[in-house]
């Protein structure tokens, strides 16, 4: 079985902008080697806005060697940025961003959601680019709900959604640059299910919903974070009133990371040079 490294609840919370009220459940200064490829999770929401004359979010911001994953459970966000991609994606939906060499990018709620308010919940993670690909050309992946295949878990104890890497055998749709899974869990309640890691692979489960008891010796409840070590591979999940999990394991890069604001860079002098880049206008304009 895998090794748990302990039971972590979110930090305190802050708004992103004025759109998105957000709790860290963490980041690669407090779990960089933990959790490599994994550098950040934000957990926005749940929180109900009114309907509003404009939308409300975050504007215009650099990002340069890694990528933003943005998978939305309830409300709409829309995406914007200089390589003239963006969309919007509601629930259910992902949005995988590769800034690579840097990109601008803006994310404000969606227009319906604006006019029409409601609850908005997602999360927001940071994966790590291999320090061969920190410079690669800016991409983005719109993954709509209907493209994630949905898993039976075995003895009806419920689902699994593949967004990325692959589970009994059925791939994600998403690519990534360096091995990993990131699933969505549903469990029926009075259920238990064990799920199959790599071992060397380290890994996180947050708790969206419910409360789940982990390899029988460790229990989180709703915005909680389950660390995983990357020895071993088995990791056994039970709930008894049912629960909504994310599960994110990769392959460490085992690099260094040196990061600062929304730049995570190899070294010092590619971090400097991140930030030379942005205020010469490099990263291009926002339309």
């Amino acid at each position: 079985m895998k090794q748990l490294l302990g039971v972590y609840s979110p930090g305190r919370p802050h708004w992103v902008g004025d759109g998105f009220p957000v709790r860290t459940l963490f980041s690669y200064r407090s779990h960089g080697k933990q959790l490599s490829p994994f550098l950040l999770l934000d957990y926005a929401g749940p929180e109900t806005f009114p309907p509003a004359t404009s939308p409300r979010g975050v504007g215009a911001h650099p990002h340069r060697g890694f990528e933003t994953v943005t998978v939305v459970y309830q409300g709409e966000v829309a995406h914007r940025d200089t390589t003239g991609h963006g969309g919007t994606i509601g629930p259910g939906d992902v949005q995988w961003m590769t800034a690579g060499s840097g990109v601008l990018h803006e994310e404000f709620h969606g227009e319906r959601f604006s006019r029409e308010g409601g609850e908005l919940e997602m999360i927001q993670l940071w994966v790590n680019l291999p320090a061969a690909s920190k410079m690669v050309e800016p991409a983005y992946q719109a993954i709509a709900a209907a493209a994630i295949p949905v898993v039976p878990l075995p003895g009806q104890a419920g689902s699994l959604r593949v967004i990325a890497g692959e589970h009994a055998g059925v791939k994600g749709p998403a690519n990534t640059f360096s091995p990993l899974h990131l699933w969505d869990v549903a469990l029926n309640p009075a259920s238990r299910v064990e799920l199959e890691l790599p071992d060397g692979w380290n890994g996180a489960l947050v708790v969206r919903q419910g409360e789940v008891s982990v390899n029988g010796e460790a229990s989180a409840g709703y915005g909680q974070m389950v660390v995983i070590g990357g020895e071993g591979r088995g990791l056994a999940i039970s709930s008894a009133a049912g629960g909504q999990l994310l599960l994110l394991s990769g392959k460490p890069l085992d690099e260094p990371i040196v990061g600062e604001g929304p730049f995570v860079m190899s070294d010092k002098e590619q971090l400097a040079q991140a930030f030379a880049d942005f205020e010469a206008g490099h990263f291009g304009r926002m339309a």
